[in-house]
């Protein structure tokens, strides 16, 4: 996978789908052409982001370039509809509200065969390629589902797993696996015989505030299955990068408390918040890249800082560890350990 992800850094776009606020056209495409004059070449994205305003806004900034030159990933699950609706009004689990500012296309949750097949002719079209890299089975977790999310997995193991297992095959897709939340789905997945994943997008937790679970379990089952990860909301989705959400919600007083102890043993060893976030989710040997998002150009810049801070001090990870802000066994970037 990291030969096909073209290096360690990608873009998610999840902000260019209004995520929170509304963007500008121009803001959107500035940020993708950022991203591109950087050097990244690896972008992910999903028709839910903005019900396929995120996949549109892409499609239209990498429309110029060559599509051999960059990889997408994108996600499957869900039907973008003609049909209308409240926006504010959708069900979306643990991330209502998310994309109120989006288009108000009905988006309809569906993992099985056919509509697999569907999504990804739509995705094709927004995104004004002929081909996808990566595809990812998107939110088949409790935070969207609570209870119900085992029978919803279910019909994805019979519908969309069997699809795209069909289409890598066929080299349609290079590779597949899921895009998720919470790591329960691809600790499920991995024990699935029929089923050999090549990589999955896990969100939110894999990061300094919260890696202990992913830790214990989906990291080496996922190195023992020979499947990558890719860590998305590096940045705890915006808290550790001066922003005032975690898991898509207003951040708690606890949490903002850790933030900010980090964020001063950073300030004492002359490092970046950021620069600790990226360097820890990729210092794991299961992890290929990280998909931070961005919805300013200025954002861009600051990530590819980040990421080519070529010494954070050992003195930084151990005070760290000392303070209990990460997990004794956690791999650091410190001599590879």
């Amino acid at each position: 996978m990291k030969n096909i992800l073209q290096g360690k850094l990608g873009f998610g776009t999840a902000p260019l789908g209004n995520m929170y606020r509304t963007i500008s056209e121009e803001e959107a495409a500035a940020t993708v052409n950022a991203a591109w004059e950087s050097g990244i070449r690896y972008f992910d994205t999903a028709p839910s982001y903005g019900a396929g305003l995120a996949e549109i806004r892409l499609g239209e900034a990498l429309s110029t370039k060559n599509r051999n030159d960059y990889v997408i990933s994108t996600k499957v699950g869900r039907i973008i509809s003609d049909e209308l609706e409240d926006p504010s009004a959708r069900d979306f689990g643990e991330k209502t509200g998310l994309f109120e500012f989006g288009r108000k296309n009905k988006i309809i949750n569906d993992y099985s065969a056919d509509a697999t097949l569907r999504s990804i002719e739509q995705s094709l079209k927004r995104l004004k390629t002929d081909r996808l890299d990566i595809v990812y089975i998107h939110d088949v977790a409790q935070d969207f589902y609570g209870d119900e999310w085992l029978s919803q997995f279910e019909t994805a193991r019979t519908g969309v797993f069997r699809v795209l297992s069909r289409l890598r095959e066929e080299g349609v897709i290079k590779a597949w696996g899921l895009g998720v939340n919470r790591v329960e789905p691809i600790e499920l997945m991995l024990d699935l015989e029929e089923v050999k994943p090549d990589v999955s997008l896990l969100a939110g937790r894999y990061t300094l505030l919260d890696h202990e679970r992913a830790l214990q379990r989906v990291m080496p089952a996922a190195v023992k299955h020979n499947m990558d990860i890719v860590i998305g909301g590096p940045y705890s989705s915006g808290v550790l990068a001066g922003g005032t959400h975690f898991e898509y919600q207003k951040a708690s007083p606890e949490i903002m408390a850790k933030v900010e102890k980090i964020k001063n043993i950073a300030d004492r060893h002359h490092i970046s918040i950021k620069a600790a976030a990226l360097q820890f989710s990729l210092a794991n040997p299961a992890v290929a890249a990280v998909v931070p998002g961005a919805t300013r150009p200025e954002r861009i810049a600051e990530d590819k800082a980040a990421l080519n801070t070529v010494i954070i001090p050992a003195a930084f990870w151990e005070e760290m560890r000392e303070q209990q802000l990460v997990a004794p066994n956690a791999p650091l970037p410190i001599n590879g350990k």
